[in-house]
């Protein structure tokens, strides 16, 4: 039997950051505020387009698993932020990292890389393919409206990936589970796209709509329910795991949805205080972080877990492999930014704020 391991990752994110404190600056919000109800600092503001960070994260990861993008059987990208919608970014992705395969986006909005993960593990254990991208990349920063406080402080740009590939040992995406509640599919939107009156100037005020209430009830009972399903499915108890990833969409989720499965809280990965909600960024950036931070060790067992808009939810339970540092680094880098976070945003923060 084959079996999906993750032999490659890499991370990017924009150097220039939008701190709570220069939020405070044009919005009627603090640190004092932000910091307690969501666990954020600060978040990561693009000066570059979606595919550029994910082609940058795509090349790192590739680095990392020591092989060529002409090596690899398919691209998959997860994002909700793209540069175009027609041609996908994907095919981006796919020339910068010189690849010859199949290569396409998914919108599971905040459930996207794990949807990918899942997709591609299943195309190698299918033996379809025998080394998958898999790419979380966002820019929801050009989706926000700066003066609604309830969204303008969750989000932030970035982009994290990893490099699938076969193996007979019993190790990498151990199994997945995937699900979507459409009941709740208009308590997170952002209403861009062909519903759209395109000769309508008002239809260019497009943002993100947010229940955060709701979103904060179905989150946990989504991610709760898809992560017991997973670990019951693979036959494994709670305390064999080593570390939860989760979604990084506010620090109470978390800690809520640690609590209610009984599961220690240090045994979470948290670095939403430095980026935000990157949406299907989130899950590859920290497993980025975690291996940097040597906290994921050779043949430790990890959940993950998210939900996102449709409502989308995910887990999947990865058993790592031998290897935790990077068998090669690439040079790829983002164009330089002149810019501080605030400059960047500005044009939109006077388009809504006046």
């Amino acid at each position: 039997m084959q079996y999906a391991t993750i032999t490659g990752w890499g991370k990017c994110v924009p150097p220039a950051t939008l701190t709570n404190h220069d939020l405070a600056t044009f919005i009627e919000t603090s640190d004092e505020w932000i910091k307690p109800r969501t666990g954020i600092s600060q978040r990561h503001i693009s000066h570059v387009d979606t595919s550029e960070l994910a082609s940058v994260a795509a090349k790192r990861a590739l680095a990392a698993a020591g092989i060529d993008g002409s090596e690899l059987d398919m691209i998959i990208l997860a994002t909700a932020t793209p540069d175009t919608l027609i041609p996908n970014i994907a095919s981006t992705v796919q020339a910068n990292v010189g690849a010859t395969c199949a290569a396409f986006d998914i919108n599971a909005a905040c459930s996207g890389f794990l949807y990918g993960l899942g997709l591609g593990s299943s195309q190698i254990k299918s033996g379809q393919c025998k080394k998958v991208l898999v790419i979380g990349a966002e820019r929801l920063s050009f989706f926000l409206d700066w003066s609604r406080r309830d969204t303008a402080v969750l989000f932030g740009d970035g982009a994290g990936a990893v490099v699938l590939e076969a193996t007979e040992e019993a190790i990498g995406v151990l199994g997945y589970e995937l699900n979507n509640d459409p009941d709740g599919r208009d308590i997170l939107k952002a209403g861009f796209g062909t519903a759209m009156d395109r000769f309508e100037a008002s239809s260019l005020d497009f943002y993100i709509e947010f229940n955060g209430q709701e979103i904060f009830k179905r989150a946990i009972a989504g991610m709760g329910k898809l992560s017991t399903k997973v670990i019951e499915k693979c036959g494994i108890d709670k305390e064999e795991i080593d570390w939860v990833i989760p979604h990084q969409a506010n620090e109470r989720i978390i800690d809520t949805l640690i609590s209610r499965m009984k599961i220690p809280k240090e045994k979470a990965v948290v670095n939403i205080a430095n980026y935000g909600n990157t949406s299907a960024a989130t899950i590859p950036i920290a497993i980025c972080d975690a291996l940097e931070q040597g906290k994921i060790q050779p043949n430790q067992t990890i959940l993950s877990c998210a939900f996102g808009a449709g409502l989308t939810s995910a887990a999947a339970l990865i058993k790592w492999g031998d290897r935790v540092t990077p068998i090669n680094t690439s040079d790829a880098e983002l164009p330089p930014c002149d810019k501080t976070g605030i400059e960047l945003v500005a044009k939109a923060v006077k388009h809504f704020c006046g």
